[in-house]
């Protein structure tokens, strides 16, 4: 075989591989064709109440998964946003305050902060914007008192966002969960103190 036909089979194999590899974006599942479906899990807590304002802690129980990780215990307390906006609205602050005195009250807890976008925006977007809300409510609690240590931040950018939702499911979108972490449920030990 001719070297230089050789040569140009091999360069167009390998252009052709590496397209193929890369002329595709992974598409994401729907919620509801996961194995927890679209509510986080079989028999998981539906919040009428949340996105209503409300101030204050709310008793929702005191159960945390394997992980020791608590999502109903400040659901209500979770803060909204504006549309691409990751600055603590003064209406929120409350909320916060709220999720400190629980923080007192429960010494051995801790806060994880899931940042959520509405699902406008690309991937990588939501992605950053989801963790600048959850930054921004970190550095808000901190100046609140709450230690460092005892906050974490992860974002979810807009994958749990409702595809082509309207306004009030976007409204819902643009949050930043607080996620109660226990330690000692964690490690397979008893939540230290229910609500």
């Amino acid at each position: 075989m001719n070297r230089s036909l050789f040569r140009s089979l091999c360069v167009a194999a390998a252009a052709a591989a590496f397209l193929a590899g890369c002329s595709k974006q992974p598409m994401r599942p729907s919620p509801a064709s996961t194995v927890l479906g679209p509510q986080g899990g079989p028999g998981a807590p539906v919040d009428a109440t949340f996105g209503q304002e409300t101030t204050g802690l709310t008793d929702r129980g005191s159960d945390f998964d394997p992980n020791g990780h608590n999502r109903t215990a400040l659901q209500a307390q979770a803060v909204l946003f504006d549309f691409d906006k990751s600055d603590v609205r003064a209406s929120e602050r409350e909320k916060l305050k709220a999720a400190k005195e629980y923080l007192d009250q429960n010494p051995t807890h801790r806060l994880l902060l899931e940042g959520h976008c509405d699902w406008r925006g690309t991937a990588e977007y939501n992605l950053g914007l989801g963790d600048r809300r959850a930054n921004g409510v970190r550095k808000y609690l901190q100046s609140i008192g709450v230690p460092a240590a005892r906050l974490e931040t992860l974002s979810k950018g807009s994958l749990d966002a409702a595809k082509n939702g309207d306004e009030a499911a976007m409204a819902r979108d643009r949050r930043v969960d607080l996620v109660v972490v226990n330690p000692a449920a964690a490690a397979g030990g008893v939540a230290a103190k229910p609500l």
